[in-house]
């Protein structure tokens, strides 16, 4: 699992076009003056941000593999004036409303709760959402997230992340109910206390592509699928049947046991999630699952 831009396709296929109406050649020519005064607006723009102390240079990767002289990655820079308080994301915002509307990243709701906007900034995986410009070393340099797909600009591809989600099965299954009808399944403090950071997780991808490991096993089920499992194996209202069969899955040759227990996925985790240790107290529990006395 690789950080790689998709093989571009020629297309062979011939149409004919009729000449353009002389409508066709006044709109288009109207677009192409709008075009220019937007382009020298936004160029003046720069320009005066340049000169302007209260401003943060931002290197950003572009690549559109659906435009013609855009299909080759690079980085575009951006000035943007600095206000306090101002996340990585707010910058973006500006730099796409301000210079060039075509930048291209997900966000939704600006309070790192989402998980949309991992990114790659100054060579580590954040949330843009969460991260402060004032605590970033400039030139900010942003970057899609490292061994993925990427789409456009800073977004990748998170099909193959939320199949291995997918893959530990992260539904709760339990053996009991309670007797009332609107009685509720209870569990103690401790057992709550136990599995509470791990639920915490919002599926951004960031320890995914943290983890050297699932860089070179496309099919390790990685931190956050195994984060997951964690949260219901250890859940004590998990039936013992369904946790035998979680168990089975996390213990195979591509689950627990891949992990080289780097801490990387720790380190950049958003929500502050001690995934190593999950890891390996899963471990553990394959070790004593596996464990026979007779």
């Amino acid at each position: 699992m690789s950080t790689q831009i998709p093989k571009q396709t020629e297309k062979t296929e011939e149409t004919e076009h009729e000449g353009p109406s002389q409508g066709d050649v006044r709109r288009s020519e109207k677009r192409r003056r709008a075009a220019e005064r937007r382009e020298q607006r936004q160029a003046e723009e720069a320009e005066r941000a340049k000169t302007d102390d209260d401003t943060v240079e931002f290197r950003v990767f572009r690549y559109d593999p659906e435009v013609e002289g855009k299909q080759e990655p690079r980085f575009d820079t951006f000035y943007v004036p600095f206000t306090k308080g101002m996340t990585v994301l707010d910058a973006l915002i500006y730099a796409r409303d301000t210079y060039d509307s075509s930048l291209t990243f997900r966000h939704s709701c600006r309070q790192a709760v989402c998980g949309s906007d991992a990114m790659f900034v100054n060579g580590g995986q954040k949330l843009a959402c969460k991260t402060q410009v004032s605590d970033l070393e400039a030139p900010v340099r942003i970057e899609p997230l490292p061994h993925a797909d990427v789409t456009k600009d800073l977004v990748v591809d998170m099909e193959h992340f939320y199949d291995q989600m997918e893959a530990v099965e992260p539904y709760f299954d339990t053996d009991e109910y309670p007797d009332g009808e609107l009685e509720e399944q209870r569990q103690t403090r401790a057992n709550r206390e136990k599995i509470k950071m791990s639920t915490r997780c919002i599926w951004c991808g960031a320890c995914m592509s943290s983890c050297n490991v699932a860089a070179g096993d496309n099919e390790y089920l990685g931190p956050a699928a195994i984060n997951k499992a964690y949260r219901f194996a250890m859940d004590e209202r998990e039936g013992a049947d369904r946790k035998q069969e979680r168990l089975e899955i996390i213990e195979q040759e591509h689950g627990v046991w891949r992990c080289q227990t780097q801490f990387s996925c720790t380190e950049v985790c958003p929500k502050d999630i001690p995934l190593t240790e999950h890891i390996q107290e899963l471990k553990r529990e394959a070790v004593k699952n596996n464990l026979k006395f007779w």
